[in-house]
């Protein structure tokens, strides 16, 4: 079997430039919104039968949670409507579809992380919009998959982690939610995943479906900037916990959306590694990125 031609939507974007570096050498077409816009049915048409891709990775999406209650209906146009026209598009070139969810598809009142197979029940207007791009992708495409992940940091755009390794220089202290719990997740792990997922299912070998992309283990957003904190060195009883509700939040947020994986073993694809070993695994480049973005804007 020759090697797949892919093709990544929303390529400007964490996950987009994390899989660029995943396929580094393979054939790939990496198109950001000025390239490909999602939710015009007719560009997405057409760039598919001009590059022709083997497997397509939808990252494209509207990610601004709050901005998603105040603007509704672009965040449905991106996120519920867009890959329904890429699942059609890919349905008629034969084309495996990846496409990237989120945790915010549940409502947060388990304690125990949710299975694959768990009814999706969204708190929010962005999870009520990724939760209908699913079920239009897998109706659309029976064969394709949805990969939900969470929590996403990594190099060369603005995260959390980004955030808390800046504040830690500039602030004495820092206030955190510690009443959501998820999973802290590393985007070169999950790119690497979704590549691995991605060269099964062109052979044929992955069910289609959905699977959860997380790195293991859970932590609330208190747990992530105090580990932060202590990779930089610092005293990590500098950050102070709050509860949500002292935030002026327009979206209400999932207490507690931890992802199970169980649907890897099907796969012969091994799970993520635990969140902590990912994090201390990812510092270097993180620091790396932080100092470079902080000597540009000292220029």
């Amino acid at each position: 079997m020759r090697e797949p031609t892919w093709l990544i939507t929303g390529a400007k974007g964490l996950l987009g430039q994390h899989l660029q570096a995943s396929l580094a050498c393979e054939a790939v077409v990496a198109l950001g919104r000025g390239a490909l816009d999602v939710t015009d049915p007719d560009a997405g048409r057409a760039a598919l039968a001009h590059y022709k891709p083997d497997i397509v990775i939808n990252c494209a999406g509207w990610t601004n949670t709050e901005a998603a209650e105040e603007y509704p209906h672009q965040a449905w146009q991106v996120n519920a409507e867009g890959p329904a026209h890429l699942a059609a598009h890919c349905a008629q070139l034969g084309a495996v579809l990846v496409h990237i969810s989120t945790d915010y598809v549940f409502a947060g009142t388990t304690s125990i992380p949710y299975p694959e197979t768990a009814s999706t029940a969204p708190l929010n207007a962005y999870g009520r919009s990724k939760a209908a791009g699913e079920q239009a992708v897998l109706e659309v495409l029976p064969a394709g998959y949805v990969v939900r992940t969470a929590w996403l940091y990594g190099a060369g755009r603005k995260n959390f982690v980004r955030t808390m390794i800046d504040l830690e220089r500039v602030r004495d202290t820092v206030n955190v939610v510690n009443d959501q719990c998820g999973q802290p997740t590393w985007a070169a792990d999950l790119a690497d995943q979704v590549v691995r997922l991605g060269r099964s299912a062109y052979r044929g070998t992955a069910p289609a479906g959905i699977y959860h992309s997380t790195n293991s283990g859970a932590a609330s957003w208190y747990d992530l900037a105090c580990e932060t904190f202590r990779l930089l060195g610092a005293d990590p009883a500098r950050v102070c916990p709050i509860a949500t509700d002292e935030l002026d939040l327009l979206a209400a947020r999932p207490a507690y959306s931890a992802l199970a994986h169980d649907r890897w073993r099907a796969t012969g694809i091994a799970p993520l590694r635990p969140w902590r070993a990912a994090l201390h695994a990812a510092f270097p480049t993180l620091l790396s990125d932080a100092v470079l973005t902080q000597l540009k804007v000292d220029v």
